[in-house]
């Protein structure tokens, strides 16, 4: 019985060690991911004199009132999957849009108080 709950601890801790290694493998090579896309985020029209919050993925890239137009942004892809939130400050309304994984130009105006997407022009 003394054999048994040995053995039974034996393979409990092997177990144990072989998921450590696992999950420290995984958080290596997710910390050496890096992206080379750039996303250029162009605000054409209709921004003009508004406050304007622009983020991707809870993060925000500026805050800010748009002086003139057009306000261009150049920003390096940091996730995996990226959408963009442009927020006025004022209504508190958003836009989202999804970014692909390759980059690329995305041109936005706003007209009547809805933000759209004009055609995107990919790197």
């Amino acid at each position: 019985m003394l054999g048994n709950g040995i053995l039974a601890f034996a393979v409990i801790f092997v177990v144990v060690i072989f998921v450590y290694m696992s999950l420290r493998l995984q958080q290596e090579k997710a910390a050496k991911r890096n992206f080379i896309e750039l996303y250029t985020i162009s605000l054409t029209k209709g921004f003009s004199g508004d406050s304007i919050s622009l983020l991707i993925n809870d993060s925000v890239l500026t805050n800010q009132t748009i002086t003139k137009e057009p306000f261009n942004l150049e920003v390096k892809r940091f996730a995996e999957h990226s959408t963009l939130m442009i927020v006025d400050n004022k209504t508190e309304k958003l836009s989202l849009f999804e970014l692909s994984e390759n980059g690329g130009t995305y041109q936005y105006e706003k007209e009547n108080g809805e933000v759209r997407q004009l055609p995107q022009s990919s790197r």
